[in-house]
């Protein structure tokens, strides 16, 4: 059991590590029907395994995708001031409005697909504080944010793709990683928005500044997360907690996104058991943390958008997976031999 900063956590922690287990049962229900399918055992290769992957998380021997969810959310830093990014922080809010209106690209994925979106805003005109110098986020208003993170599945989703925004915030899960998984800024940081070589050195300097400001605080992944995290992870965070305990399956995004769930996983390795992650992103610490983690992406696309864009081309792959599941002949109907035994 971690070592509690605060008592404010004490409820997350007991989240994170009394966890509702997959339903096996419903994943044997899955193959048994797989197996008649016209087409040879395991052709289908990991579109196989996405169906088994939803019927294990929902507790559903027939899983459905009636209701899939984009969740973006959006956070903004004060370490921007130390010009880690190459855009101004101002970027945050008009992409959310983008987000809203239509024009984005994640915005276009969910509409022809048809994957509900919704944003949720995290006080963008408050920054966290600058990581360099300050906490980002006392303890009291990071346990907040978990728990309004907790709410992205009061729509009741029957899969959540995590995504979010925020100028600056790859330099943020940088310093997530490092200070969780060790290494310097170097190891970590990538050139985000796109950066050139001053920023990607700036972005470095930041992370190992904040890791030696932080040094003494930073005991435990919470603590982590409050001092040199940001609002937008902590309610990342708190999505994927509500979701493993209602039975949710996650798609989680690229770099960003998946520093909320590394620091779940350092809390307790089994807690993001119900999470997938769609890709590899093209930010280059985003594969070490895969690594860490024993995970794997789903595609490798080079993607380093954000916005939830991976997770959802991963949820596309997975309704079409589900329909062919569905859908598809049995060898008995489609008056198709079946294979012949040995």
């Amino acid at each position: 059991m971690p070592t509690l900063p605060n008592a404010a956590y004490a409820d997350v922690i007991e989240l994170l590590t009394i966890v509702p287990k997959g339903d096996e049962a419903a994943v044997a229900a899955i193959r048994d029907r797989d197996s008649i399918l016209t087409k040879p055992p395991g052709s289908l290769g990991q579109m196989e395994k996405l169906v088994e992957f939803l019927g294990r998380w929902q507790g559903k021997s027939s899983p459905t995708l009636d209701n899939p969810m984009v969740a973006i959310f959006a956070g903004n830093h004060g370490v921007t001031d130390q010009g880690v990014s190459a855009f101004p922080r101002e970027v945050t809010a008009q992409m959310v409005a983008n987000f809203t209106n239509g024009g984005a690209a994640i915005s276009q994925i969910c509409t022809l697909h048809e994957i509900n979106l919704r944003v949720f805003e995290l006080a963008l005109e408050l920054p966290t504080g600058d990581i360099t110098k300050a906490a980002a986020l006392d303890d009291r208003m990071c346990a907040a944010t978990i728990a309004y993170g907790m709410e992205a599945i009061a729509g009741k989703p029957d899969l959540i793709c995590i995504g979010e925004m925020g100028i600056g915030n790859t330099t943020i899960a940088a310093a997530i990683y490092a200070a969780l998984f060790g290494g310097s800024g170097a190891d970590w940081v990538g050139r985000g928005t796109g950066v050139d070589d001053a920023g990607l050195q700036r972005k470095a300097d930041a992370v190992d500044r904040a890791l030696a400001f932080h040094a003494e605080a930073l005991s435990d992944p919470l603590a982590i997360l409050a001092r040199v995290g940001g609002r937008e992870i902590a309610a990342m965070l708190g999505a994927l907690i509500a979701t493993r305990q209602q039975k949710v399956p996650v798609i989680v995004d690229g770099f960003v996104a998946t520093a909320a769930a590394a620091v779940a996983f350092a809390v307790n390795p089994a807690s993001i058991d119900h999470c997938l992650f769609a890709h590899v992103s093209a930010e280059s610490g985003h594969a070490k943390a895969l690594r860490t983690m024993g995970k794997t992406g789903l595609l490798d696309l080079g993607l380093r958008l954000g916005e939830g864009s991976g997770a959802a081309l991963a949820a596309i792959l997975a309704k079409t997976a589900l329909h062919l599941h569905n859908n598809m002949a049995t060898f008995e109907s489609a008056s198709v031999s079946g294979r012949q035994s040995d």
